[in-house]
C-alpha cells in the first residue's frame, strides 16, 4: 500500500504530464478529453479550457475552467456536460496514475459539482467548476495530525512581550 506522499507525488507527476501540447512516449498528443484538443491546433479556433488539482486533507479537489458561449450556458444539459467533463478528467487521472505508478488510484466523489459562470460579454462567459473527491488509501487522521510548535523560542518571548508596539 502506498503512503500519502507517494500518492500525492504520483498525482503530481500525472499533472506534470498533462499540459496543453504534451506528448506521450510514442510522440502522440496526450488526450485528456478537453475541448481544447478538438480541431486543428493552428487552423481552427481553439477553446480555452483546462483543469488543476488541489489537496485538502484526504481529499483532492478537481477544478475545471472553460470559455463558453452564453447560449450554451442557457441550453439544456449544461450542468450535465460539466459533470461529464470532470468525470473524463477523473478517468484520465486514474489511467495515467496507473501508468506512472503501477498502482490504482481510488477516487470517490465527496459532493456534487459546484459551478460558477461569469459573463465576459454579451456572447461569451467563463465557467469554473469544481468537485471534491476522497482519495482512497489516505487516512484522514494521519493527514490532519497534531501540529508542532515551530516558533523559535526567542521570537516567541518577543511576541509574549507584546511584539512591535505602535509608537505614539
Amino acid at each position: 500500500m502506498a503512503t500519502t506522499m507517494e500518492i500525492v507525488r504520483g498525482i503530481s507527476q500525472v499533472m506534470a504530464n498533462s499540459y496543453d501540447g504534451a506528448l506521450d512516449d510514442k510522440g502522440e498528443p496526450i488526450k485528456v478529453g478537453l475541448k481544447r484538443e478538438e480541431g486543428h491546433p493552428i487552423l481552427d479556433s481553439r477553446v480555452m479550457d483546462g483543469f488543476k488539482v488541489q489537496f485538502a486533507g484526504n481529499q483532492m479537489i478537481i477544478s475545471y475552467h472553460s470559455e463558453v458561449k452564453l447560449k450554451d450556458v442557457y441550453a439544456n444539459g449544461f450542468e450535465s456536460d460539466l459533470e461529464q467533463m470532470i468525470a473524463d478528467i477523473v478517468k484520465f487521472l486514474k489511467k495515467e496514475y496507473k501508468k506512472v505508478t503501477g498502482d490504482a488510484l481510488v477516487l470517490k466523489a465527496a459532493g456534487d459539482v459546484d459551478a460558477m459562470v461569469q459573463e465576459t460579454s454579451r456572447v461569451r462567459a467563463w465557467v469554473q467548476a469544481k468537485q471534491n473527491f476522497e482519495i482512497g488509501g489516505i487516512d484522514a487522521e494521519a493527514v490532519s495530525g497534531e501540529s508542532k510548535d515551530s516558533v523559535d523560542a526567542k521570537f516567541k518571548s518577543f511576541l509574549d512581550q507584546g511584539g512591535w508596539k505602535k509608537a505614539d
